[in-house]
Formats: structure tokens, sequence, C-alpha cells
């Protein structure tokens, strides 16, 4: 009967690539812009000792888990696999998967990482706890992430960081191919907290959702208790203690625990905790990002349709990329995937998805 929004950052923070600048330093290269120069470092540092341990074979040039790849390389063949959908400029909505052109070229240019051993042959199994300890051990040169991890973890987790962006992994612009490259960021709105009519408790529980979404108690979970884990200096600004810049110690005091709470995700609060490399990195980055596709409410009827199809499809999807990528299924066999999918009536969805943007459309313009 009532409910209120978190929100998160749409553009500041969001997964990016991370470079190990002390590896690119020794290879002798700029960070790459495009997907020829992004291989051709890659095959370097494969072919190289990059950690200078002795063992030109044990560098594993970019770790990746599979469900940052769509991030990572989707846009460069102009495609926002993150969303899934996407609308063209006349406005007409597609599945990112089903394209017959971009989507095969994406598949081909994996395929062809595997097939050279720069995508390792078990990366539908790797984890970021695995990657932490490639990059505490120095083995691995690229990442990819959001963004927060770039100060917050994977720069400290370095054997020979000592705070500065020439010692780190830092963030650098998408990579473009035969498009150009973007970053795709995420839905402002973010988890909602309700209350439901049949609460014994509405007036308390409304009083709390009240308070929760107030001024005072957002200052209090972004930046905790003045003069314990932040100052106000001379001009009014916030600045995070010394203390208050380990995290482990800032979480146990309650400031911005994630899904608890609805709280309202702040870029200078952000700023305040990363590194100052970070934060400007950051900044930098902010307009490489695009706005996914909007959330949109569906009718009774809409959820219906995508609740008894998109799953199978998106199954679909999933179990064919993976066997394009590693080979097991040619693409000369790309023809037949896409019919599958209109065998389980991609096209009945897509016209949802089509009503429910051309009614996002004209509420926005509208507006």
């Amino acid at each position: 009967m009532y409910y209120v929004p978190g929100t998160n950052l749409g553009k500041d923070y969001q997964p990016v690539l991370m470079y190990n600048k002390v590896w690119l330093k020794k290879a002798g290269k700029d960070i790459p812009k495009t997907l020829d120069e992004f291989v051709d470092l890659i095959r370097h540092y494969k072919a190289n000792d990059m950690n200078g341990n002795g063992n030109p074979n044990d560098e594993i040039p970019m770790s990746v888990t599979e469900a940052f790849l769509p991030y990572m390389f989707g846009p460069a063949f102009g495609l926002d696999l993150v969303s899934g959908f996407q609308a063209d400029e006349n406005g007409k909505v597609k599945y990112a998967y089903a394209d017959p052109e971009n989507y095969k070229n994406y598949l081909a240019f994996l395929n062809s990482l595997y097939r050279e051993g720069l995508l390792e042959v078990e990366y539908t199994s790797l984890n970021r706890d695995q990657i932490v300890e490639r990059v505490s051990n120095d083995l691995t040169g690229i990442v990819f992430d959001f963004s927060w991890q770039m100060s917050m973890l994977y720069s400290p987790s370095l054997p020979y960081y000592d705070g500065t962006e020439e010692t780190a992994f830092v963030g650098a612009p998408p990579l473009s191919g035969t498009h150009e490259g973007f970053y795709v960021g995420r839905i402002e709105l973010g988890n909602m907290f309700g209350v439901n009519a049949k609460s014994q408790n509405i007036v308390l529980a409304c009083k709390f959702l009240d308070y929760a979404m107030s001024d005072e108690c957002q200052e209090m979970y972004q930046w905790g208790i003045e003069g314990k884990s932040y100052i106000v200096d001379e001009n009014g600004n916030k600045k995070f203690t010394e203390q208050a810049r380990d995290n482990d110690w800032l979480q146990q005091l309650g400031i911005n625990p994630a899904f608890v709470y609805p709280a309202q995700q702040s870029v200078a609060s952000t700023d305040e905790l990363v590194a100052d490399w970070h934060a400007r990195i950051n900044a930098e980055i902010r307009p490489y990002v695009k706005d996914p596709w909007p959330f949109i409410y569906s009718t009774e009827e809409e959820a219906e349709i995508i609740n008894t199809y998109f799953v199978d499809i998106e199954t679909y999807v999933k179990e064919n990329a993976t066997a394009f990528i590693t080979g097991t299924k040619s693409l000369d066999e790309f023809n037949e995937y896409l019919a599958g999918l209109e065998s389980l009536n991609l096209k009945q969805v897509l016209e949802v998805k089509q009503a429910q943007y051309d009614r996002f459309l004209k509420a926005y313009k509208g507006n």
C-alpha cells in the first residue's frame, strides 16, 4: 500500500575495464582503445614474463568472469548485451542476442580469443575470489568489474601497490570495434521497500520509511557520525576521517551496507571513500556510460507473456553462447540458432517490449 525506493548510481562507479599499470609500463604499451590493440596487448602478456618470476608461462592475460564478457565486448559490436533489449534510432526494439550480424561477429571474436588461449578454458566457472587470488600473486594483467573494486579490492591486493595510480589496477575507456565503444550503466531505481496492507503496524512502518528517506537519515547512512567517521571543513564539505578509510571499520559502523535500507547512493561520499586517483578516473569514464534499457512496469498480460517465454529464451541464449565461444557448436549453425529463438516465441516477447518502449517514450516526452 506504500513503498519507497533506494536509488543506485546510474553512471558513476559502473563496471569497467581495469589494467595493471605496472604491466602496461613493462610492456611499453598504452591503454588499448580498440579491439585490435587489446588483442595485441594480451598476446604480449601471454608470451612474456610480465611478473618477472622467471616463468613466462604462468601469466593469465585477462581474468574476466563469464557474466562480465557482454559488458566488456558487446558494445564494440554495437550491442547492449547487458540489457538484452535495445532500440534503434527509429525506436524499433531489437533483441541484441538475435542480431544476425553484430552478435555473430561478437561470438566469432570471443571464439578467436578462446582458440588462441587468450580467453581461458575455465572462463565459465571463474569467480571474483579466484581473480583476487591471481591479482595478489601478480598473475594477471586485466580485470573487469564494478569500478568500486578498483582501489578498494584489486589494487590493494597487488603485492607492490603503494597507493599510487602507477602501481594500481586503473580503469579505462571502453574498447571500440566495428562500433564506438561504451559502458552500460544501471537503472537508478533500486530496491523497493514497502508496507503491506495486511501489516499489523502500518502507521509505525510508514513512519519508519518516511524517516529512512529523510535528509537526516540519509546523511547518517552515507557518512556516519560527525567527528567519528567524518568531519566538515571550513567550506562545508564533508570528509571521511582517517579511521573511516578502513572499509572494514566503516562497514561495521553501518555505513552503506547493501540491500538493507532504502539508501540514496551518493557520488560525493563514494569519491571520498576511494583513492583520489580513482575518483578522478571515475569522472573521466562517466561520459562513456550509457543508460540501460529503462525500467517499465508491465501490464498483467505483458507480464504473463514475459514470464511464460523469456526464461526459456535466456537459457537457450546462454547455452548457445557458451557452445559458440568454445567451438562445440560451429558458427555455421548461427542461422539455426536464430530460428530456435523464433520457435521460443521471441516475436511475442519483442511485441511486448515494443509496446512498453512506445509507452515509455510517450510518457517521457510528455514530461
